[in-house]
């Protein structure tokens, strides 16, 4: 029986959340001191919601309080929460500035919070420094795990466990679940991932409503991928409930929506969710489920929005729908690069092969996509991509080896990847797009 003070057992074969990279809360303003960023960081936001409260609530408390440290590194924290429930980078680089704020009076505590807003934004160097800074001065379980997080993201999986081990060693518990089982999925332990992610959602509780709804989510999405549609809409339920329009609920139950062949009902929630947070794959999702459903000149100004929006807000993401679609191929390959020399992760590797062998460059991609492949990652994209560079290269046994896997998982796909799954099957010289 797996101790739940043991990230993986003997028997474990060996996700993210991606940074948000557009802003409507707030420009990015030049850091100019201490004063400067409380200044920004207490200015008046917009908004009526349980969380915009509480953010106004905290502002006036750090103005008002000849002893605001508590009030300010809070209000840090919950500005990163917004940032998570509506997707908006704005949050994160208002909560940098709290950060910066908080240096005098707590110099660990705003380290801790800065870290996390720059694994957040994706600035992976300075992220590790301030990781590798408090684990070396305070060594507390969330230093372990902001370490962990930065060194997942670059690759070093060996590394992030044992960080993610010593954050569970001192506290077992839902934000040292929810890695437990990030590295679980990563390494193909699905039962693994999904049990550390059941101990998490009883863990958190609906006080801390971005955290429930996000665990919620997550949980919704590995059941989702063992294919246990029901429980997967019912958690995503209850994520709604306490965060209603939470984006990654509603992206997921359109993703739901189209596994069972409902595209018209997965195009409402996908609608809802692409228009707070303009990610690549919930765009495409969505051009998915329109051109699935019938509504082609919806899909059609869909997609002229991703081709618009994309490359600023996810590169990685753009680069895999550009080579998806066959459409600038060189385009893809460039800005998969350029993710990769920050992002080391199987998904980089994945998305430059797959855009290498849209370019034509098959022996690269080959190269690729088996670093892709190294962790034993348990998902159905890689297995496809797999698949089609393998037959490319004139490998069919292989080649059908890796199509039999995605065929066992092809409801998490988006409907014009089964498509190309199902031209692959039939025959293996089916072009990629």
């Amino acid at each position: 029986m797996r101790t739940p003070r043991t990230i993986f057992a003997l028997s474990l074969g060996l996700l993210t959340v991606g940074a948000i990279l557009f802003s409507r809360a707030a420009p990015e303003p030049a850091l100019s001191g201490s004063v400067g960023s409380l200044a920004i960081a207490t200015a008046a936001l917009p908004g009526a919601e349980p969380t915009d409260r509480e953010i106004a609530r905290l502002q006036e408390r750090v103005r008002t309080s000849p002893d605001s440290r508590a009030a300010l590194e809070r209000l840090g924290w919950t500005l990163v929460g917004k940032a998570r429930e509506t997707g908006d980078a704005g949050y994160y680089r208002l909560a940098e500035h709290a950060a910066l704020a908080l240096r005098d009076s707590d110099p660990l505590a705003s380290t801790l919070l800065r870290g996390h807003v720059l694994h957040a934004l994706h600035r992976f160097d300075e992220a590790e420094r301030l990781a590798r800074q408090l684990v070396g001065e305070r060594g507390l379980a969330f230093d372990h795990g902001l370490l962990g997080d930065v060194l997942l993201d670059r690759g070093d999986v060996e590394g992030a466990i044992g960080a993610y081990q010593r954050m569970l060693d001192q506290r077992p518990d839902a934000h040292a679940q929810v890695r437990a089982s990030r590295v679980r999925h990563l390494r193909g332990d699905v039962e693994g991932a999904l049990e550390a992610l059941r101990d998490a959602a009883q863990a958190v509780g609906i006080r801390s409503r971005e955290s429930y709804a996000w665990i919620q989510s997550e949980l919704a999405l590995r059941e989702f991928e063992a294919g246990d549609f029901s429980a997967a809409l019912a958690d995503l339920q209850a994520a709604l409930e306490i965060v209603p329009s939470f984006p990654r609920a509603l992206a997921l139950e359109g993703r739901i929506l189209l596994a069972e062949g409902r595209a018209a009902d997965a195009v409402t929630p996908l609608r809802e969710a692409a228009a707070r947070t303009p990610f690549p794959d919930v765009l495409w999702t969505l051009v998915d489920a329109l051109e699935a459903a019938g509504r082609s000149s919806e899909a059609r100004a869909t997609q002229a929005r991703l081709l618009a929006s994309g490359e600023r807000v996810d590169p990685r993401g753009f680069a895999l729908f550009l080579a998806s679609r066959g459409l600038e191929p060189e385009r893809a390959v460039g800005l998969a690069r350029r993710e990769l020399e920050r992002r080391r992760d199987v998904y980089s590797f994945d998305a430059l092969a797959w855009s290498e062998l849209a370019a034509g460059d098959t022996a690269a991609a080959r190269g690729h996509i088996r670093r892709a492949l190294a962790e034993g990652t348990h998902d159905a994209r890689l297995f496809l991509h797999a698949g089609v560079i393998a037959a490319r290269s004139g490998a069919p046994a292989k080649a059908s080896d890796w199509l039999t896997r995605a065929r066992a998982l092809e409801h998490t796909l988006l409907p014009s990847e089964r498509a190309l799954l199902d031209r692959q099957l039939a025959s293996p010289s089916a072009e990629q797009s």
